[in-house]
């Protein structure tokens, strides 16, 4: 057995490590006697002893601490500490340089006339952490491979462009670019980590607090995923976060902890920067953030290493012989260890030593100075690296580093540990002669006294440089560095899609399934079929998904390892390790990270895959909005399915699930290519373009949103004159009317579409009106291609106007123009600029309800008769009928009379 001074007490929760054991062998014998009960009684007896000892000790009043909360002290004791390999003088050299520029660089953007901003306090207090990174363990990717998957904390951009400077990957002229994008094109560097804006630098976004720890666990996952699948050798791969200690309380910080440590991924490191400050102040200013985090982390499963104290703190952590400067620095609050950043050291001697003889004694040999410079754990590159490689070492556990640091470390005391530091841009050239001071850089006085304060290069051959480079390339390149790689896909061929183009026959579908279907017959592909990736929030069932369990399975990482209690059906749930279907659970939010994750799996790790995430289309763009922002900045691509869409469609959910407006949240993304079909051909032709766009030759940064419905109906064989243009553009003809004496013009998209076809027959038979149906796919996109349209021309007024489509296919079309859709006004409102003649738009505004659905149209007046009497009006307004047919309408449908509506389609959960 090893002996207690061989163990490691990082597994040893509670245990004060940094206290010395003044009794070893008795130690040893209390260790001894556990490992033989272990040994002769086995770990049931010796766990059933334990407790009793527990039990009885606390009946003792001997205050044992919980193991979801360990000491403030280091996790890793000093004595365990691994051998550092850099060197600490070179290194902090070089780190002084980078603080330096990062802080001079947003000093600089707000000269008079620029004034753009940027953030100086939080890079200054995670600098280190970021350098023993860079260092020592960020593996880039020159090998081919995908290297580490690095998620910077947003407000430490500056620090990364100023490493970046020193390397020669950024020039002087682009650091002066910071956040002048436009004005300084091609130089301008973006504010914050933005793959969109710099797509070969930047690999995450994260500046939207809470998306950055929520993606990285995705992406840890992804690789695990990839590598089970045979996709991608990840085996290398780490994925690192850089996070703040108040972004931890965003939801999405600590939302998805557990899937991380359920599936073990020890691919995957939290690094907290915790400089115990807020935007505005402390971030748990009576209590103590790290422990909370600890506590946090160890119930759902992480392992967790504490980095408080840096090395001057051993001295007297080796003299508590009692525990007492230990427990106080267990009881001293966050807030009060901002206040002693900010003092003087006879202030801390006074206030945190002062009450205890005991503590007193052990500062009576130390100045004023040495107490004040008693530093935190996150500043000190050793200890950094202990823990770093101790997260890397640990297995079977993701890791979490909670490291303590001043906010505005080294930028002088207007800035150190200020509650209004991180709104602080602009050092004074007192600030600028401290700093400089504190980082024994080689900048005399006029420099900073005369015009703008200069950036600091200590030369192309210099040792510290050439350093840098040398450990950039034993790491194999630099970072963050994006690149693509992957090659187009070979694109499937006109048998994929021709069961979709056969239409339903007899048989009515909701449009969910004749998507499934198309899906399923893509999956089967033998090029690209293994590369699509179904996701869904533990709805499978719910959109007829569950065909493909036995088939493509369900990804778990432990497998299937219980007897299902379904296994002999036909579509029993099948789970297993190189499953293709991700099943994230009742997450739409974690669904959404794995859809980014695929999504840019492209870049990553050079091998495209094809997310498919299919969910209730109202908690969509709605509840997880900022994400789709996320994956437009990623530049990840895939499809997105709103299932179960329309106000009216889901008849007995009510207000929280009915969606009637996300394709006009859609339409504010634009990076999102949005479609409404309302048949199985239009999908197929839909789908066809969007893996022609994003996976074919001169592939686009876009991914493809399709609202999809629950409705069964009847799917017609696409015509042979099909309009593939139109469909693609967003409208096309479907059905002429046939006779009439006045003309009109019915736009509908999605479930609608069979209620203009009704409304058709209606105005032919009974008001002599001849109405064209026109299928709108997509609202959004005919007005996308005005609004090009319109830009171009006011730009270019010497050359041919453009005209936009939706323009060019109405001009033609006789009579007022309705739109009907199943979404608020405002989704087909967006084209009422660019289309011919009058126009009018009926729609489900207002909050939905459950009832039939028959009902919930008569209610928003968009059901076939409401279309009929919008057309009346319409007609009326020009003179062409008389307007008491209009009150004749209304009475003979009874529009006013919610409850007179037949009930319409039943049905149809899929």
């Amino acid at each position: 057995m090893a002996s207690g001074s061989d163990r490691n007490p990082i597994i040893i929760g509670g245990l004060p490590s940094q206290v010395p054991d003044f009794d070893p062998e008795e130690t040893q014998e209390w260790l001894d006697s556990l490992d033989a009960a272990v040994d002769e009684r086995g770990r049931e007896r010796a766990r059933y002893l334990m407790l009793r000892l527990i039990e009885r000790a606390r009946e003792k009043r001997v205050a044992v601490p919980e193991m979801r909360s360990t000491d403030y002290v280091n996790t890793i004791a000093t004595k365990d500490e691994p051998f550092f390999p850099g060197n600490e003088e070179i290194e902090r050299k070089v780190l002084n340089a980078t603080r330096w520029n990062a802080a001079v660089m947003v000093s600089r953007a707000q000269r008079p006339g620029i004034g753009v901003g940027g953030h100086i306090a939080t890079f200054a207090s995670s600098a280190s952490l970021y350098d023993v990174g860079f260092n020592h363990f960020f593996r880039g990717k020159d090998d081919g491979k995908g290297g580490d998957q690095i998620f910077f904390q947003g407000h430490a951009s500056p620090g990364v462009y100023a490493r970046a400077y020193l390397l020669d990957r950024l020039t002087e002229t682009q650091l002066d670019a910071f956040r002048q994008e436009k004005s300084k094109f091609p130089n301008g560097l973006s504010s914050y980590p933005h793959p969109r804006l710099m797509p070969d630098f930047w690999e995450f976004p994260t500046v939207s607090m809470g998306l950055g720890p929520l993606g990285a666990i995705y992406q840890a996952r992804m690789n695990r995923y990839m590598e089970a699948r045979g996709i991608a050798d990840t085996s290398d791969s780490h994925v690192w976060a850089y996070l703040g200690d108040g972004e931890m309380d965003e939801p999405e910080s600590l939302g998805q902890l557990s899937i991380a440590a359920r599936e073990g991924l020890d691919n995957l490191t939290f690094v907290v920067n915790c400089n115990l400050q807020r935007l505005d102040g402390p971030v748990r200013g009576n209590g103590k953030i790290m422990q909370e985090l600890e506590s946090q982390f160890r119930g759902a499963g992480w392992n967790v290493i504490k980095l408080v104290w840096d090395r001057s703190w051993d001295p007297l952590l080796a003299q508590d012989r009692d525990g007492i400067l230990v427990n106080k620095l267990n009881t001293t609050p966050d807030g009060q260890f901002q206040t002693y950043a900010t003092e003087t050291g006879a202030y801390i001697r006074e206030h945190f030593f002062g009450d205890d003889h005991r503590l007193r004694a052990m500062v009576e040999n130390m100045t004023d100075h040495q107490i004040q410079h008693l530093g935190r754990g996150g500043h000190d590159h050793k200890k950094i690296y202990a823990a770093y490689a101790a997260a890397k070492a640990h297995k079977g556990q993701p890791t979490v580093i909670l490291a303590q640091t001043v906010k505005g470390w080294t930028l002088g005391p207007n800035f150190e540990g200020r509650n209004a530091t991180h709104q602080m841009k602009k050092l004074t050239v007192d600030d600028l002669k401290m700093f400089r001071d504190r980082l024994h850089l080689p900048i005399p006085d006029k420099d900073l006294e005369d015009g703008l304060p200069p950036y600091y290069h200590p030369g192309r051959d210099s040792e510290e440089i050439q350093y840098m480079h040398d450990r950039r390339k034993s790491l194999g390149g630099y970072v963050p560095t994006r690149v693509v790689r992957a090659k187009p896909l070979p694109l499937p061929d006109e048998k994929a899609y021709a069961g979709a183009k056969k239409g339903s026959g007899q048989q009515k579908i909701a449009t969910t399934m004749a998507f499934v279907r198309v899906l399923k017959d893509l999956m089967r592909d033998k090029e690209i079929g293994k590369r699509f990736v179904p996701i869904a929030p533990d709805e499978y069932r719910t959109f007829g998904m569950d065909a493909f369990f036995p088939s493509a399975k369900i990804y778990n990482p432990l497998g299937q390892i219980y007897e299902s209690v379904d296994r002999e059906l036909l579509l029993a749930y099948k789970e297993s390790p190189t499953g293709q279907m991700l099943h994230d659970g009742i997450t739409e939010a974690g669904c959404t990270a794995s859809l980014i994750a695929a999504g840019s799996a492209y870049a990553t790790h050079g091998e495209p895959l094809i997310p498919v995430y299919v969910f209730y289309s109202m908690f969509g763009f709605q509840r997880t909005g900022d994400q789709f922002w996320q994956m437009a900045d990623q530049l990840a691509r895939g499809f997105v399915l709103g299932a179960t869409a329309g106000r009216t469609t889901l008849t007995g959910e009510g207000l929280q699930h009915a969606d009637g407006h996300s394709q006009l949240l859609a339409s504010t993304n634009p990076a999102c290519v949005a479609y409404d079909p309302a048949y199985g051909y239009e999908i197929a032709h839909i789908v066809k373009d969007g893996l022609r766009r994003m996976y074919g030759e001169n592939s686009e940064d876009v991914f493809y949103y399709l609202t999809v419905y629950n409705e069964p109906i009847q799917h017609p064989a696409e015509p042979a004159d099909v309009d593939a243009e139109g469909i693609i553009k967003g409208l096309y003809r479907f059905k002429q009317g046939e006779k009439g004496e006045h003309a009109a013009q019915i736009l509908a998209s999605g479930v609608a579409v069979p209620w203009a076809l009704e409304a058709q027959q209606i105005l032919a038979d009974e008001w002599n009106v001849k109405a064209d149906v026109w299928s709108a796919t997509s609202w959004n996109e005919l007005r996308r291609d005005a609004v090009e349209a319109e830009e171009h021309n006011l730009l270019h007024p010497e050359e041919e106007q453009r005209v936009p489509y939706v323009t060019q296919k109405l001009a033609d079309a006789e009579g007022p123009k309705v739109a009907v859709s199943d979404w608020m006004r405002a989704v087909p409102d967006q084209i009422a600029r660019w289309v011919p003649g009058t126009y009018q738009s009926l729609g489900a505004d207002g909050f939905g309800f459950a009832d039939t659905r028959g009902a919930a149209r008569r209610f928003f007046h968009i059901d076939a008769q409401s279309i009929v009497l919008g057309v009346l009006t319409e007609l009326a307004k020009e003179g062409k009928i008389d307007r008491s047919l209009l009150k004749q309408a209304i009475d003979r449908y009874q529009l006013l009379d919610v409850a007179a509506a037949e009930a319409g389609e039943a049905g149809g959960d899929a």
